[in-house]
């Protein structure tokens, strides 16, 4: 996939790619946490991809702007606190990574 030269796309890009790292990740989060904490990053990414499209659509987006601000601080807090609870350590349900390895996941997805 090429990069796009405009930067609204860029950034419409760089949100998708983290995305689709993000739910990569996500995956191997331990199972309790399927319904937990990953549906609520999720949920976050999606609606910070979401609100990103609505700003580049609206006129007057200063709320779509706040809105998007609140939310992306969210989601910044749910993907540390999933690296805080040690959940970038495990690999198919287990806990089996290096904290190197782990910290390098929690630093992809980092925004």
């Amino acid at each position: 996939m090429t990069k796009p030269s405009n930067p609204q796309a860029a950034i419409i890009h760089k949100c998708r790619e983290m995305i689709l790292l993000m739910n990569v990740h996500l995956n191997h989060f331990p199972r309790h946490e399927k319904y937990g904490l990953c549906q609520q990053i999720r949920q976050a990414a999606y609606d910070v991809y979401g609100l990103i499209v609505e700003c580049q659509k609206r006129y007057n987006n200063k709320t779509t702007l706040a809105r998007l601000d609140v939310r992306h601080e969210q989601l910044r807090m749910f993907i540390n606190l999933g690296f805080e609870m040690g959940y970038y350590l495990y690999h198919n349900n287990k806990q089996d990574r290096l904290q190197s390895e782990a910290t390098r996941r929690y630093t992809a997805l980092s925004i």
